[in-house]
């Protein structure tokens, strides 16, 4: 299947855009079924708005580091069982691997 170069209007601005045929093959070899709907600015910034709210409703839990003594805070609820790292001791031990 040959596939040419469409112009799409973007849902969210308004914008036309170039649905281009290389896309259309990713598209198709993807197994997506439909085509986009928001030009590629408008998918960046969704995609930025998506990410700064995952991270902005992280629970945080403090911590003391194993290594280095400092209060810190992590992803994740100590269970006392394991050792606890801050960032930068975290990186360097993984370094070592």
């Amino acid at each position: 299947m040959e596939f040419q170069d469409k112009i799409l209007t973007c849902r969210d601005c308004g914008a036309q855009f170039v649905f281009s045929a290389g896309e259309q093959e990713f598209f198709r070899q993807k197994g997506f079924e439909n085509e986009p709907t928001r030009c590629p600015d408008c998918r960046a910034a969704k995609r930025r708005r998506r990410g700064s709210q995952s991270t902005s409703r992280r629970q945080m839990y403090p911590a003391i580091c194993a290594d280095c003594g400092m209060e810190c805070e992590v992803p994740f609820e100590p269970r006392g069982d394991r050792p606890v790292y801050c960032r930068d001791c975290y990186n360097k031990r993984r370094q070592r691997y």
